[in-house]
């Protein structure tokens, strides 16, 4: 762990192996602003307008991986993260801890463990309840992506009629999304989504993903994000435990726990494991992930 200056912040935390690098805010936050293969591209948008920005009450989007809890709902999902978070580091462990909302009272904590020779990273994001009640929500990881990728999101399995008469999944769906949308393809087993920076309106989805990982594609650099998903719980947003969101500026690939209330006191984790892997291209089909992801993901799932 080494403190660095980037884009403008004065106050990062640098942790690398000889794969892979990843730094974080500390004048902010908590963010991960940045993760790539060594001397590789950001695969994380940093927004040009807010790179370097500190204080003031309006939220910043900012870009990299940040937590949130979800349902999202205004104001109580955009408390401002712009005053410093504390930063500490035990055993190659650097946990990040933002003080308590005062809007809210809830307070965010990330912890961070990059393996000493792959670029494979553990994320454990932590929500504590600090008020006197019980308050209901569900953690909620979105990681901010650079333009001009593909992600990509699987499907539950499929299976035949009539063996399955009854639905397996949803498809959750907001006011703005149009599945005419180019930036669309809807597959049997995967979606895939594109990023567009001439975009001019944003598109979004939720599913429940059962199969534990969505990935991005870009600049021959696949980032892959793995969780697991809880049976006979409740997800917000119509059950959907994965999340995808693009604009002309960003994408983001989200998950999200369980939602449940959280007692006084108490502190629910959301985990989740981050791989990069070089000399990928951009799929465009169902048959490019199925020739190209799919190895790779069940190499890394066991």
């Amino acid at each position: 762990m080494e403190t660095v200056s980037y884009r403008g912040w004065p106050n990062c935390v640098r942790l690398a192996n000889k794969k892979a690098e990843l730094i974080v805010t500390t004048d902010v936050g908590p963010r991960v602003i940045h993760f790539s293969l060594l001397d590789g591209e950001n695969v994380f948008c940093v927004l040009e307008g807010d790179a370097g920005q500190t204080g003031g009450d309006e939220w910043r989007n900012y870009g990299g991986h940040r937590l949130w809890h979800a349902p999202e709902m205004i104001p109580r999902t955009y408390f401002p993260d712009n005053t410093p978070v504390e930063a500490s580091e035990k055993n190659g462990v650097v946990t990040i801890s933002q003080p308590t909302e005062t809007t809210t009272g809830i307070k965010k904590e990330i912890e961070i463990s990059l393996s000493k020779k792959d670029a494979h990273v553990v994320i454990k994001h932590r929500l504590t309840n600090t008020n006197l009640w019980a308050v209901e929500f569900a953690p909620w990881a979105l990681s901010v992506m650079t333009t001009g990728g593909v992600a990509v999101a699987p499907l539950p399995p499929r299976g035949t009629h009539p063996e399955n008469m009854l639905p397996v999944s949803a498809l959750a769906t907001w006011a703005y999304t149009d599945m005419s949308d180019p930036r669309w393809t809807w597959g049997k087993e995967y979606i895939l989504l594109r990023q567009d920076p001439a975009a001019t309106t944003p598109q979004k989805i939720g599913i429940s993903d059962t199969k534990g990982w969505a990935a991005y594609v870009v600049a021959n650099t696949m980032f892959v994000k793995t969780f697991k998903k809880i049976e006979g719980v409740t997800y917000p947003d119509m059950g959907a435990s994965v999340e995808m969101f693009t604009n002309a500026d960003i994408l983001e690939v989200e998950t999200v726990g369980p939602l449940a209330p959280v007692g006084a006191g108490e502190t629910v984790e959301h985990v989740e494991n981050w791989y990069l892997f070089g000399d990928m291209d951009a799929p465009q089909s169902e048959a490019d992930v199925e020739k190209n992801i799919l190895p790779i993901i069940r190499k890394i799932s066991g």
